[in-house]
């Protein structure tokens, strides 16, 4: 006798599943003859909530029994009323119950030496047109990310785990002719943790060099690690800028796989700007959940009891941001996480949070912050649109070039200082 094919055959979600949810939603497809459209949206919403670790989707399935349609106008309310309560619990601000409950996750990590045709120097990959850019361009140093952060968009720019170090990498940075008379803005955290992998495959030393060669470049080195005994030795040139990623202690360990704790972080920091570094800090992604508040200003008092303004170039404000493809690229990990679990709507040709919430929480974090650090700090929102500066911050840049050139004055002036305190010492 043949067996029926699965009307889940083509939805790889399906396979992500646990099985009591697999047999639910093949039961309700065939009573209800979905399509396959219906198929690819039961599914993700079963991900999302399997993911989210509350109600499964039978608990939010309507009572048929209470429907009073049949054949396709039944399968169409049922269909209704499911994506209507995804929609709502969306709305419900996400709780950690506590930190003993967060997963352990490993981010496994293949690293491997290739031969790359060309070096990886380009245009911030996130950059949009229609939101504010300071024009940063961006440096592959290393491809793909050996931390396990749920929310990361790296995911999307490579294919699974493995992790590529260019062979000639080096040689690639040596010969790379740069304008003498033009200052630069480089950083290497976008493809890539800037200093998770230290100087395997000597990728620190090729960009120690490079910043010493380079004297006119800003190099920003943006981690979420504690990895820094390499770059903090003696020779190392101060035009190098370190930045850190900074959460809250929930959010590190709930969503923040394999990353040093917030302690470590800015221990790390703390020893870099011993050793006459300017460091910066960037609070994005910034995320929406029960006693957020509360939680950012504690880590904005950690990191001003910790450091003086003098040491500090900048600090940034961003939030989550998606593409489609990184959204599939997180469901397909389908690991346990709250990070989807947020009202989606359009943000400049992208998907966040509605402006309100944007608003409090760029807001919040900013004006936790002194008086003083806010005159003697660069503050600037990571590809936000220009309509939240004014509110936030109190003034705005009127283009891009604008904005690049005071964020690279403000970051020059820091790292003169810090040259010209070692040369006095």
């Amino acid at each position: 006798m043949s067996v029926s094919p699965s009307p889940f055959t083509d939805q790889p979600f399906f396979l992500l599943l646990c099985p009591s949810i697999k047999l639910f939603l093949t039961e309700q497809a065939k009573l209800l003859r979905f399509s396959v459209q219906d198929c690819r949206q039961s599914c993700e919403i079963a991900l999302d909530l399997q993911m989210w670790g509350n109600d499964s989707i039978e608990d939010i399935w309507p009572d048929m029994s209470q429907l009073n349609v049949s054949g396709k106008a039944r399968k169409q309310q049922v269909m209704n009323q499911l994506k209507s309560t995804w929609e709502n619990l969306k709305s419900e601000q996400n709780y950690y119950p506590d930190n003993s409950s967060a997963p352990k996750i490993s981010a496994a990590a293949i690293p491997q030496a290739i031969q790359k045709e060309s070096l990886g120097l380009g245009r911030c990959p996130v950059a949009s047109p229609r939101t504010l850019c300071c024009n940063l361009q961006t440096l592959d140093a290393v491809d793909n990310c050996g931390y396990g952060c749920s929310y990361c968009s790296i995911q999307s720019f490579f294919d699974g785990k493995q992790i590529n170090f260019d062979k000639g990498f080096a040689d690639k940075l040596k010969n790379l002719k740069l304008d003498p008379d033009k200052i630069y803005h480089i950083g290497t955290g976008q493809s890539s943790d800037s200093l998770m992998w230290g100087n395997s495959h000597g990728v620190l030393d090729a960009v120690i060099d490079f910043a010493h060669a380079n004297p006119n470049v800003i190099l920003e080195l943006k981690t979420k690690s504690a990895n820094v005994s390499h770059l903090v030795r003696s020779d190392t040139p101060k035009n190098i800028l370190c930045t850190w990623s900074l959460s809250t202690p929930t959010l590190i360990r709930h969503e923040e796989h394999g990353t040093a704790s917030l302690e470590k972080r800015l221990a790390a920091a703390r020893q870099v700007a011993d050793a006459g570094f300017i460091v910066g800090f960037h609070f994005h992604p910034i995320i929406h959940y029960d006693h957020w508040s509360e939680d950012y200003q504690a880590v904005v008092k950690q990191l001003t009891s910790q450091f003086g303004t003098s040491e500090v170039a900048l600090i940034s404000l961003g939030t989550l941001t998606y593409i489609k493809s990184v959204m599939r690229e997180i469901r397909k990990k389908a690991i346990p996480s709250q990070i989807l679990k947020m009202p989606l709507v359009d943000a400049d040709g992208k998907l966040s949070y509605p402006d309100d919430i944007k608003l409090s929480m760029f807001k919040t974090v900013y004006n936790s912050f002194p008086e003083s650090w806010k005159e003697q700090v660069f503050y600037y929102l990571c590809m936000e649109n220009q309509r939240f500066w004014k509110p936030v911050f109190g003034y705005e840049h009127v283009s891009n070039d604008e904005f690049e050139m005071v964020m690279k004055s403000s970051y020059l002036a820091k790292i003169n200082s810090a040259i010209k305190q070692s040369r006095g010492n």
